[in-house]
């Protein structure tokens, strides 16, 4: 115990003194703690061996797990902010066509050139695993975007689209990922089982946002009882701490397997609650603040759990290349098409694509169920590659695109967290 707590203690120290260096050169912190958690983890600073001295190995990272998880589960309560329904009426239907459509045509162009790559050279990568990984292909990391957005102070029409996209991204994916694996299970066995392809998905969904409306309401039951400030921001954490626990548990009724999304689970009761919640604004502020620790330990863990030995296969490396500039290219063409035909702004429908490159561990999960398959491992190595490089520049690409957008202010003697103002409108045409 104790040595987890000296190894906790130096990622956090250890990953705020890298957003200093990060800073000087312009990175995103978010960047910054990736590649401290990178150097502290089990291929650099944790192979000499040294108790506290990072992390020694995969499996004590994999330990710490729960923090990963808890702080996703903030991250997700966070982004349900974004679904208010002021905004909402203003872009709902923007939303829905660019959350779905730039999902598909990513799925799309990943399995157009995997399953090329399949035609050319058959030993390479199955037919299975090239779909599988199409729809893996389509889920994007949430955690990196809000931490750029919140550490600029991003804002504008295009960074709350931009929020509300990855928020309903979690949703698209999972559907697009249990169609195109039970294809996938069909191809390599011979059998399909409309239940995990059709009925499965659309019962977790069903289930999570359920789930999560309820929290949602009884938080803001129990909320009205107390007037302290920090009494409700204990009862909000407690109660996403509740959201996460129950969205790990699992369940069978009759030949289906019931499950739980975190991500939208959490989302749903932010999004309930902020919207019959009036105190809500502040108190998610509050929430942010007592986060802020959490969201720096994540990322630092986040960056020791990425594995430098993929690199050195080249089979890896060559179908890891076409997965990334074919998936670059989904979601840049699929988002400035979306925003195209929805009617958004030059400068979001030119800049919102480069927005939504950032992948982890929406896609780690779903390469960790596709190691069933005949060739899972590759799968799996693949996205692990895949993420290695999305999450390393990911972020940079994300700062860069809204400052371009110009919903961030560029750096100068005057930090950017002072001098971001939110706009005068929020019209997504304007």
């Amino acid at each position: 115990m104790e040595t987890i707590l000296v190894c906790l203690s130096f990622a956090l120290v250890g990953g705020l003194l890298m957003s200093r260096l990060a800073k000087r050169l312009g990175l995103p912190a978010v960047t910054a703690y990736l590649i401290g958690g990178l150097l502290m983890g089990p291929y650099c600073l944790g192979a000499l061996g040294l108790p506290g001295l990072g992390f020694n190995s995969a499996g004590q990272v994999a330990s710490l797990n729960i923090l990963s998880q808890t702080a996703l589960g903030f991250i997700a309560f966070t982004i349900g902010n974004e679904f208010r329904l002021g905004q909402l009426r203003s872009m709902g239907q923007r939303v829905i066509v660019v959350g779905v459509l730039q999902a598909v045509l990513t799925t799309v162009l990943v399995d157009a050139a995997l399953v090329g790559l399949h035609c050319i050279a058959p030993q390479l990568i199955s037919v299975s695993s090239a779909i599988t990984l199409g729809a893996i292909a389509a889920a994007t990391a949430p955690a990196a975007t809000l931490m750029v957005v919140r550490q600029y102070k991003a804002d504008g029409p295009m960074t709350h689209l931009l929020l509300m996209v990855v928020a309903i991204d979690d949703a698209v994916g999972l559907v697009l990922f249990s169609a195109s694996f039970g294809v996938a299970v069909a191809l390599e066995s011979g059998a399909v089982s409309l239940v995990s392809v059709l009925v499965e998905p659309v019962v977790e969904i069903v289930l999570s946002l359920g789930l999560g409306a309820l929290a949602g309401w009884v938080l803001y039951r129990v909320e009205k009882h107390f007037h302290s400030r920090s009494k409700r921001l204990s009862i909000s954490i407690g109660f996403v701490l509740l959201t996460v626990g129950l969205s790990m548990t699992t369940f069978q009724i009759g030949g289906v397997h019931c499950s739980f999304s975190l991500l939208l689970v959490c989302m749903m009761t932010g999004t309930l609650f902020c919207n019959i919640c009036d105190f809500s604004e502040e108190l998610m502020e509050r929430v942010d603040s007592w986060t802020a620790p959490l969201m720096v330990l994540f990322f630092v863990l986040s960056g020791a759990e990425l594995d430098l030995k993929v690199i050195s296969e080249p089979l890896v490396l060559l179908i890891g290349v076409v997965y990334i500039l074919s998936r670059s290219a989904g979601k840049y063409l699929g988002a400035y098409v979306s925003c195209a035909a929805t009617g958004c702004s030059e400068s979001i429908t030119k800049h919102l694509g480069i927005t939504l490159l950032p992948q982890a561990g929406v896609a780690l999960g779903m390469a960790l169920t596709a190691q069933e398959l005949s060739d899972g491992t590759m799968v799996r190595s693949v996205v692990l590659f895949s993420v290695l490089v999305y999450e390393l520049v990911g972020p940079n690409l994300t700062k860069w695109a809204l400052t371009a957008a110009g919903e961030i202010q560029p750096e100068g003697r005057t930090s950017a967290r002072r001098t971001n103002k939110p706009p005068k409108s929020l019209d997504l045409a304007r």
